[in-house]
């Protein structure tokens, strides 16, 4: 196996860095489905899905490690206070809602690095949110500023209800705006991230789980 787990800027990454993640993040046992082969055939493919699996994992942690080099060299580019070591341990604690809202990837990589959460924190800071915009998005999405009685009557925000049935602008515009900001803000950070793995190279066994030119790809949303 190489002793590298990616180059980044012609600098190799140890891998065990991509290890140390892995010893703190546990396997998930791939069972294979009931069906009516024999044992042995079932214990084959149920060693082959284990094993594919375990192959696909170090290539998601080489990711999860990537993005966090990534992110060292940015905030150094930037500027930034030296972010603290990172912390494998971390990602245990990451939810269903950020994996879904954000990736795996990039939800594991900001729960593990410093680095990515500080860069991510300049560039939500950066953004700006025109009030147009604000007020659009109070427009467009009606039905999440229902107060709580017109929730309780099931009033139809876009048919029944009245003026009365929705929280003021005045009262959610803070809000919205801090929503709309935090979108923009991981939006600049997954288009910075996308421009900055296109320099990367891969020895065999670290590509992107998703890569099509390894047998093992994957593609998931």
């Amino acid at each position: 196996m190489s002793e590298h787990a990616a180059v980044v800027s012609g600098e190799p990454v140890p891998v065990e860095r991509v290890d140390a993640l892995l010893a703190a993040v546990p396997a998930r046992d791939a069972r294979t489905a009931r069906d009516r082969r024999s044992v042995r055939d079932r214990e084959t493919a149920r060693t082959e899905a284990l094993a594919r699996a375990e192959r696909q994992r170090r290539r998601w942690a080489t990711q999860v490690v990537v993005t966090d080099e990534l992110a060292r060299r940015a905030c150094a580019e930037r500027g930034l206070a030296p972010p603290g070591e990172v912390s494998p341990e971390r990602v245990l604690a990451v939810s269903g809602t950020d994996v879904a809202d954000l990736g795996s990837i990039v939800a594991v990589a900001l729960a593990h690095s410093p680095a990515a959460r500080a860069l991510l924190a300049t560039l939500e800071a950066e953004q700006r949110v025109p009030e147009e915009a604000v007020r659009d998005y109070y427009v467009r999405n009606r039905d999440r500023f229902l107060t709580k009685d017109a929730l309780r009557r099931g009033v139809d925000p876009f048919a029944t209800a009245t003026a009365d049935d929705f929280r003021p602008y005045e009262r959610v515009r803070d809000d919205v705006a801090r929503e709309l900001t935090r979108a923009r803000g991981r939006q600049a950070f997954f288009d910075w991230l996308d421009r900055a793995r296109e320099g990367v190279a891969y020895p065999a066994g670290h590509e992107h789980p998703g890569d099509p030119a390894h047998p093992d790809h994957e593609h998931r949303h």
